[in-house]
């Protein structure tokens, strides 16, 4: 079975519009992030100071890697159709680097990109409480939640795993040793 990483700079109703940070007295700044589409793990994030094919070229590049894809079985790529997403260059690189079959969501039907959106609405819930001056200070503040959303923050969709568990093959275990702990706590509560 082919795994779906999504890729995305959350662009609704196929509006150009990326996931951006204002970062004071720098400008603007994008944010583009490789999500597994399975278990929720983000795997690669990277901040950029503009939104190319280039740049989605290279965040793909370091996920591929992080994620030790192997190509007997190449994962798909499902993204948006924001104008860096549909280059035929991107296309090209795809194809010929990694032999990756990209699928583009159904325009004007946000709801394909829906666990991309709704992880970046949550970041932005808490990243944008803040004002950064410096662009480190804003990738330190993502990285910090990047880290609490795939290791701390439980999922009530991954039966209230985190992502970390699930895209490790963790969630089984986890779940039986949950279920002894609770019957050894009913059994308890007989006596």
């Amino acid at each position: 079975m082919n795994s779906i990483i999504r890729l995305n700079s959350l662009m609704r109703c196929g509006r150009p519009i990326f996931t951006y940070f204002k970062v004071k007295g720098w400008g603007w700044y994008y944010l583009s992030t490789v999500i597994d589409d399975y278990s929720r793990y983000i795997i690669h994030w990277e901040l950029c100071s503009s939104m190319t094919s280039d740049d989605v070229s290279r965040t793909i590049d370091k996920a591929i890697e992080k994620a030790r894809v192997t190509f007997q079985n190449p994962p798909c790529l499902l993204s948006d159709n924001g104008p860096y997403y549909i280059a035929s260059s991107l296309k090209q690189y795809l194809c010929k680097e990694y032999n990756i079959k990209h699928i583009h969501g159904k325009p004007l039907h946000p709801q394909t990109q829906g666990k991309i959106e709704r992880y970046h609405r949550s970041m932005k819930n808490v990243i944008k409480l803040n004002h950064y001056f410096c662009p480190s200070e804003l990738e330190n503040a993502i990285d910090g939640w990047v880290k609490y959303y795939n290791e701390r923050r439980f999922h009530e969709s991954l039966d209230n795993l985190t992502p970390r568990d699930v895209y490790l093959g963790q969630g089984e275990k986890i779940k039986k040793i949950r279920e002894t702990i609770k019957q050894n706590s009913i059994k308890k509560k007989n006596f």
